[in-house]
């Protein structure tokens, strides 16, 4: 493995405070995402369901985690089943987890080998009242292929249909929302070499290069730091390029004069850090890109105050659509007699700044989270607004992880250069 495992301790109190939220007499089972294929033999790289991970740190395909912390034989309240190995496995594929290592990775002490599964599924079954079982409920996802879960809840459901079947993701979404010290310790090293790929960039960036030489420098450096590698396909947008959102071919050449934003960050032990920054191509910001940086920099400053425990994120947003249609109508951008006249379900700042200003952060970059909820102590928010002017062919985003706390938030990101003037004098500097 090549990150660092967190200890055992960490999903043993997860899992502790999922059980205080289950009814009595409830069976909880996960199962590892699929090894999905591409083309003739070839397959993507394995990542892992977020939800078993933060449950029992098994970093593995084909695992199941099966809790029933009611059973009344202790060996049954938590059972792990991991894919048996072999020695053709080891020569074609690598070593996989032994129930010993497993053990000591989950803090999980009945590990069986996938094949026992169906003889202890059928078991418990017959003894639980609930069943809690996992899907997708990101608002945000679109699932096109049917998953390892969704298999199994059909299979499920078919078997047993007289059970009382519940849902697993909101609860999950509850946990993971509030960030534990040790689930910190993975996101800071995260950001750390977040940080050094970024700093790197500054004495790497010139006209001339081209956006795919940027993207290697940075995979260099992450990986080289023991991280996965990127948290998220890089954005690296040069010029008019910053103003396509989801921008990530990075192939065009940066141009003297042009700004390049970077939205780029590591994943460090399945926890992923978030960072955006854009920087001058030349290494000076003309006196237009400077306007309408510092007026991106405003907002996010004023964000980092009004991101505190109590607010809605939807009351958050309204207050930093304010901001920015002021910052907007400063730039020459919006006439403010056109924004008294608006329809405001048809907002005019959002041509110029069309998506939201935080998002919840962890395992999943877009992290779970009930928005709708008030923000708590203990979440980790990104704060990213931004200004595009496809007219212009200038883009500017700005983009911080903050931890909130109760007394006040932490930036996580605060090491990070963020000033106009601090970015050219590393730029420029020797």
């Amino acid at each position: 493995m090549r990150y660092q495992p967190l200890p055992a301790e960490l999903y043993q109190a997860n899992r502790q405070r999922l059980y205080s939220m289950l009814p009595p007499r409830s069976l909880v089972i996960l199962h590892a995402n699929d090894v999905l294929p591409t083309n003739a033999d070839g397959s993507m790289g394995f990542v892992q369901n977020s939800d078993l991970f933060y449950l029992g740190g098994i970093d593995q395909e084909e695992t199941v985690l099966m809790l029933f912390p009611d059973a009344a034989d202790p060996k049954q309240r938590e059972m792990l089943f991991v894919r048996e190995t072999s020695e053709l496995i080891a020569v074609w594929e690598g070593e996989k987890l032994t129930k010993e290592q497993a053990a000591e990775r989950s803090g999980i002490q009945r590990v069986h080998w996938l094949t026992d599964f169906g003889a202890q599924f059928r078991l418990l079954m017959c003894q639980c009242d609930q069943v809690f079982l996992n899907s997708n409920e990101h608002p945000r996802a679109t699932i096109p292929t049917e998953t390892r879960e969704a298999r199994f809840t059909r299979r499920c459901q078919a078997e047993y249909p007289l059970h009382d079947y519940r849902r697993l993701a909101p609860l999950m979404h509850d946990l993971r929302s509030i960030k534990q010290p040790l689930e910190l310790r993975a996101l800071s090293e995260a950001i750390r070499i977040t940080e050094d790929g970024f700093r790197r960039l500054l004495k790497f960036v010139k006209p001339g290069v081209h956006e795919f030489e940027v993207e290697a420098e940075l995979a260099h450096e992450f990986i080289r730091q023991r991280a996965r590698g990127f948290a998220y396909t890089p954005i690296i947008a040069a010029g008019g390029n910053a103003c396509v959102l989801h921008y990530i071919t990075n192939h065009c050449q940066c141009q003297d004069g042009e700004l390049l934003l970077l939205d780029v960050a590591a994943n460090y032990g399945n926890y992923n850090a978030d960072l955006t920054r854009t920087i001058p191509v030349n290494g000076r910001y003309s006196q237009r890109q400077r306007q309408v940086y510092d007026a991106v920099l405003r907002i996010f400053n004023e964000c980092r105050k009004m991101l505190r425990p109590g607010v809605i994120i939807r009351e958050y947003q309204e207050e930093v659509a304010r901001l920015m249609t002021s910052e907007l109508i400063g730039l020459g951008l919006l006439d403010r007699d056109a924004v008294e006249k608006q329809d405001p379900e048809k907002p005019l700042y959002k041509r110029y700044f069309p998506h939201g200003t935080s998002h919840h952060l962890g395992i999943d970059v877009h992290d779970v989270g009930h928005t709708w909820k008030p923000v708590q102590p203990g979440m980790v928010f990104t704060i990213e607004p931004g200004i595009y002017i496809r007219e212009e062919n200038l883009g500017v985003r700005l983009e911080n992880n903050i931890l909130i706390g109760p007394d006040r938030n932490t930036d996580l990101m605060a090491s990070i250069p963020i000033e106009a003037e601090e970015i050219e004098a590393l730029m420029n500097s020797n």
